[in-house]
């Protein structure tokens, strides 16, 4: 019996953990009346890694400070691309305007 507890808890300390994502960031959310350091940088996604520990080494109230942290999955915000912002992937594709044949002996069969 004994043997098969060891076992159990083994199993369930090797239990697959969550992958890690390579650009996880965070970014930082000021509490109300948060102090200068932390508007400073609002709106500014910094990997997990380079992100510094709150309450922030320039806070004005570090006793009192209520920031917090809000986590993302990429540093990257809103669409990259035409196609995930919504405009014509392809505008040379709509219709042809060449008026003329072109140079080739195929264009004259």
């Amino acid at each position: 019996m004994a043997a098969a507890d060891a076992a159990g808890r083994r199993e369930a300390q090797m239990a697959p953990q969550k992958a890690r994502l390579r650009y996880h960031c965070v970014e930082i959310i000021a509490g109300p009346g948060g102090c200068k350091a932390a508007m400073e940088l609002t709106k500014q996604r910094l990997l997990s890694a380079d992100a510094p520990r709150l309450p922030l080494a320039t806070c004005d109230t570090p006793a009192q400070c209520e920031c917090r942290y809000k986590h993302h999955d990429d540093r990257r915000a809103g669409p990259r691309r035409a196609a995930e912002a919504g405009s014509n992937v392809r505008p040379w594709a709509q219709e042809n305007r060449r008026k003329a044949r072109g140079r080739r002996d195929a264009d004259f069969e």
